[in-house]
């Protein structure tokens, strides 16, 4: 294609006076700098993108930018040798939709250095039902395992299980050999947590865990997507030399703990940074995400498939709590 095509986007302008979002026509020499153009095929709908979408948080760093945390298409032009027309790429974090133009876009420009050709054992659309909830769920487990837990040390408990993360987590668990708890608010979910692999579903009404700095130990682990009180009755309840993963804050950014987990039970907090992971790191939990833990229950984790025309009311349903599951935004025929 030339460089001056036309094509559309959804393209975020955050300035100080005032704040739009939606459908522009763009060319690729509109796009932020890199070595690596696609022909976009799919992207995804995480909570960042509701947020940068709708003005509700302050993601986009500079403006205006395409939005959209997660890409994934064909190469149709490139000044690096790594990459020919033709190959299939993701891309998920790495600045997108933050401090350069991100995913919701018909044709993308990626940087060489964070485009990942898309693993034996994955196609497109899985890549991107996967997406930055799926590779953050993975990247959970990995740095979890590089600290030392392994499957018979006990169960883990993934807490906001109906949320793309959650499911994900619970899947992948499930594949790599865990038995998985769900702590969850969504109790007419339990059939399909169950479905996911949660060998045990605990309402969030339902947690009576006190308030001492140590309490009787029920996991081995949790990856927590929640935060605030969550987080700090977490850190009282893992067993020895467990691990939590904390990769959310959908209830709060506080924690409020003692260090007596840390330094009496030997529990560990892991901060997850999925956004800005090491390039030989996002290889390797792709291989994973693509091997032995791909999750078996892709098709029924996504829930719905949009266009870019109808990224505006996906947003507000997903601030309002409304959706569930992972949403697909399919931007080739």
């Amino acid at each position: 294609m030339s460089t001056t095509d036309a094509f559309h986007a959804f393209r975020i302008h955050a300035n100080r006076e005032n704040y739009r979002a939606g459908i522009e026509t763009m060319s690729v020499d509109d796009l932020s700098p890199g070595e690596v153009v696609i022909k976009t095929a799919y992207s995804s709908i995480n909570y960042k993108d509701a947020l940068a979408g709708t003005g509700q948080g302050s993601i986009l760093r500079r403006s205006p930018l395409v939005g959209g945390i997660d890409v994934a298409g064909h190469v149709v032009a490139s000044t690096d040798p790594a990459f020919k027309e033709g190959d299939a790429v993701l891309c998920t974090g790495c600045g997108l939709s933050e401090t350069r133009d991100g995913g919701y876009a018909e044709y993308a420009r990626l940087e060489a250095k964070w485009a990942i050709p898309l693993p034996d054992g994955l196609d497109l659309r899985e890549a991107m039902i996967l997406g930055t909830a799926g590779f953050t769920a993975a990247l959970s487990l990995y740095r979890m395992e590089q600290n030392g837990q392994k499957p018979d040390m006990g169960p883990i408990v993934v807490t906001g299980a109906t949320g793309g993360v959650g499911m994900l987590a619970l899947d992948i668990l499930t594949r790599a050999g865990y038995e998985a708890h769900a702590i969850t608010g969504k109790m007419d979910r339990l059939d399909f947590l169950k479905l996911l692999g949660a060998k045990q579903v605990i309402s969030r009404r339902d947690l009576h865990w006190g308030q001492r700095p140590l309490e009787t130990a029920s996991w081995a682990g949790a990856i927590d997507n929640v935060g605030d009180e969550m987080l700090a009755g977490l850190t009282r309840v893992i067993q020895p030399y467990g691990n939590i993963a904390s990769c959310g804050l959908a209830g709060g950014h506080a924690l409020a703990t003692t260090v007596m987990p840390f330094i009496i039970r030997g529990v560990s907090l892991l901060g997850i940074a999925s956004a800005g992971t090491a390039r030989d790191i996002r290889d390797a939990v792709w291989a994973q995400l693509a091997g032995d833990w791909k999750p078996a229950n892709l098709d029924g984790i996504c829930t719905r498939t949009v266009t870019l025309d109808e990224l505006g009311g996906v947003f507000d349903t997903m601030l309002a709590g409304g959706s569930f599951g992972r949403t697909l935004v399919q931007l080739a025929a």
